[in-house]
């Protein structure tokens, strides 16, 4: 009896439509936009540390001395990683713009529910027990988080190869890694909206 529960309960997600399938696919979407944003801070991260090694290099007085074997690098080297950093955050502005649309897509099923059922709202949920509010206000503070951190890496990427001070640079290089602006909490924000709209398993 509980198994024939349990493929009911994976029917009913699989096999959403209208607004069930809206907010499923929009799930699936933050899923694949957010590992994109990862793999791009990674990608960001080793492209700062070079611009940082960089400047230690033109500026020895700065940091630590290199070994006498090692080429300085020359200004136009620096001015490709910066180039390519740009490059990267560029690409985190695209994401930013898409996890926007998700967002406002999200609001608009609400909407749609609103003018639909009034303003008690849909009577059942559409998957497991979620109200439909409470994927607008997920996605909401997830694209918050990610729009701070975008701002915070436009920031970074004008700054790091400009900067006075190599230790103020340290602090940039570090505020790229760890990403001050995205909660801790986001990747189980993250998978409590795929296991709700059954993309993973309860």
């Amino acid at each position: 009896m509980e198994d024939q529960s349990q493929s009911s309960d994976s029917r009913k997600c699989s096999a959403v439509t209208g607004s069930g399938r809206k907010l499923k696919d929009n799930a699936a979407d933050w899923h694949n936009l957010i590992l994109r944003w990862e793999k791009l801070n990674d990608e960001g991260s080793g492209v700062a540390e070079k611009i940082v090694n960089q400047r230690l290099k033109l500026s020895p007085g700065e940091g630590a001395t290199p070994p006498p074997s090692a080429a300085p690098p020359s200004c136009s080297q620096l001015e490709q990683e910066c180039t390519k950093l740009l490059g990267v955050v560029s690409k985190m502005a695209a994401i930013v713009t898409r996890m926007e649309r998700l967002a406002s897509s999200q609001r608009g099923v609400l909407e749609l529910e609103g003018f639909q059922w009034g303003a008690a709202g849909r009577g059942a949920p559409l998957f497991h027990g979620w109200p439909t509010r409470l994927f607008v206000e997920l996605s909401q503070g997830l694209l918050e988080s990610y729009q701070k951190e975008l701002a915070l890496k436009q920031r970074v990427v004008q700054e790091l190869a400009h900067t006075g001070p190599l230790d103020v640079c340290m602090v940039y290089l570090s505020c790229w890694l760890y990403q001050p602006y995205i909660p801790a909490d986001s990747r189980l924000t993250l998978e409590a909206l795929l296991l709700e709209t059954g993309h993973r398993a309860l």
